[in-house]
């Protein structure tokens, strides 16, 4: 009985530890989109969450194709921390989005 309960939580655990986060896609967002974009918060809400995820599906076809003319932004979207950030990106951008109806409490 105990192994079995113990099994439960460690899957429960691992389960939550494979999801996306918004937290991370916030430091993501600092680290690979503020420089242009400012903040967040604002970049954020400019969009609804059907939006975002049409950006950010295929590999964020759509979103590449927005920033097609900017080396610099190219460059961060094919880097290798964007591809590991990618799902938490958008788990920022959807939690934030115009019809989310939540607004980040700092950028």
């Amino acid at each position: 009985m105990k192994k079995t309960i113990l099994w439960i939580l460690a899957i429960v655990m691992l389960g939550s530890l494979c999801e996306a986060s918004v937290v991370k896609g916030q430091r993501a967002y600092m680290k690979l989109c503020k420089k242009c974009h400012k903040s967040g918060g604002k970049l954020a809400p400019s969009h609804t969450r059907a939006e975002w995820e049409d950006y950010f599906a295929n590999d964020a076809k759509l979103l590449k194709e927005a920033h097609q003319n900017d080396k610099a932004a190219m460059e961060k979207l094919t880097s290798k921390r964007f591809e590991k950030s990618l799902r938490h990106l958008l788990q920022f951008f959807v939690k934030y989005a115009k019809d989310s109806g939540n607004v980040p409490a700092c950028n």
